[in-house]
């Protein structure tokens, strides 16, 4: 390839609503879109189309090159260590594919990042596997509208109280950030409620929102014992109005 590959990675938070202006500039002016297809039949795959055909170019939308997405472990018992390793194993066999894309086609080519590229996304990681592979490529990383932002706003709160710390992790390593002490904690990347590990937390606040800034977005707030059921029933709600769910709440413990 006589030039290297030039690669957007663009945080797009929830579809072409949250879409920045720096963002919209970056997608007309691109060749294609790269874009993980998870079943044959991927809402989240749809939105982005949605937010390819909303910014326009001067040929009209880019296209956008559906790439079937290599299966992964999901095993719910899986050690920290089982769920990296397999994690990794996904991420080198998406950079694969798409460095096979990237050879071929080259120009330039972007990535639709939920949320923000900066916070719990592999994007950044599995670009610089496909450049490890030999791909010779250039890469900038525009910012978007993240998980954690959302939530705090439709909720009306800060993230955390005056001169005090947050915590952001996932749910599967909740009990960890409780165990050593910290008590005012966000979970992303969150397994059904019955999946999550809340011992301890029945008296602390909670502030919960799925699929922030779609059709089936759902918020609850209150004390974590009172509300769990009403998540359970409000996280089955936002996978049947949008095909797809995924939640993000703030936890923190009574003063």
């Amino acid at each position: 390839m006589a030039a290297p590959v030039t690669i957007r990675i663009l945080g797009v938070g929830m579809g072409p609503h949250h879409v920045t202006p720096e963002v919209a500039e970056a997608l007309r002016t691109t060749d294609y879109v790269l874009a993980a297809d998870k079943s044959g039949d991927d809402p989240l795959l749809a939105l982005r189309r949605e937010i390819v055909r909303a910014y326009p170019g001067p040929a009209g939308p880019v296209e956008v090159i559906a790439v079937p997405d290599p299966q992964r472990d999901r095993s719910a018992g899986l050690s920290t260590r089982g769920y990296e390793s397999a994690v990794t194993d996904w991420h080198d066999a998406r950079a694969a594919e798409y460095a096979s894309i990237l050879r071929q086609r080259g120009g330039r080519a972007a990535f639709l990042v939920w949320g923000d590229p900066s916070l719990y996304d592999s994007t950044i990681r599995i670009v610089e596997k496909v450049r490890a592979l030999g791909v010779e490529l250039d890469y900038d990383v525009l910012p978007g509208i993240s998980a954690p932002q959302l939530l705090a706003a439709r909720h009306r709160i800060v993230l955390h109280e005056v001169g005090r710390p947050v915590h952001v992790t996932t749910g599967r390593r909740l009990q960890e950030a409780v165990t050593v002490g910290l008590d005012n904690i966000v979970a992303m990347l969150n397994p059904a409620p019955e999946r999550l590990d809340l011992t301890g937390l029945q008296d602390w606040s909670l502030w919960w929102g799925a699929n922030l800034g779609a059709p089936g977005e759902r918020l609850i707030h209150g004390r974590l014992g009172d509300v769990l059921p009403d998540v359970r029933a409000a996280r089955t709600e936002a996978e049947a109005r949008d095909g797809w769910v995924m939640d993000v709440f703030l936890v923190r413990k009574p003063r």
